[in-house]
């Protein structure tokens, strides 16, 4: 006879099924904020996500999206500067692609604009984008600094005289 996994038990309502079962599994606020502005229609701008529609309704589900999108925008905005910094760097570390590609696509397109919510005032956008700019341009040059550092060692090592 097979034996099947059981489904989580739903929650009581669909913000707390969505804190339980998938944002408590994202580590980092700014993986939770880049996330729930994915499941944001870019024409639209309403919230969508199948699982908690199917078992909560579609309204209901938009709603518990919308609210945890301004809540983890609110937690991002009211970490320190070098709680900003740690949260972003273990995000980054768990990416696939390599860090120094993100930093950089980032950088140019301004993609993070789009992670703020529709309800965030324009003092916190500047902020978060002002916050975030200033941690991509750090990454980015510490990256070049690595680069100069690895560049002169092996120059160094090429002009060394045998031994």
């Amino acid at each position: 006879m097979p034996r099947f996994k059981p489904m989580a038990k739903l929650e009581r309502n669909a913000l707390a099924d969505l804190c339980k079962h998938t944002l408590s599994h994202i580590p980092t606020l700014i993986g939770r904020l880049v996330y729930l502005a994915s499941l944001r229609d870019v024409n639209s701008g309403a919230y969508r996500h199948h699982g908690l529609a199917t078992a909560f309704g579609r309204d209901e589900a938009a709603r518990a999206l919308r609210e945890s999108h301004q809540a983890t925008f609110q937690g991002w905005l009211s970490l320190s500067l070098a709680e900003k910094n740690e949260d972003f760097r273990e995000y980054l570390i768990a990416l696939a692609d390599p860090q120094e590609e993100v930093v950089e696509h980032w950088l140019r397109s301004g993609v993070y604009r789009s992670y703020v919510p529709a309800t965030a005032r324009e003092v916190e956008i500047e902020l978060f984008c002002h916050d975030l700019e200033a941690l991509l341009q750090l990454l980015k040059n510490e990256a070049i600094r690595l680069r100069l550092r690895s560049a002169g060692d092996a120059r160094a090592q090429d002009s060394s005289p045998p031994g």
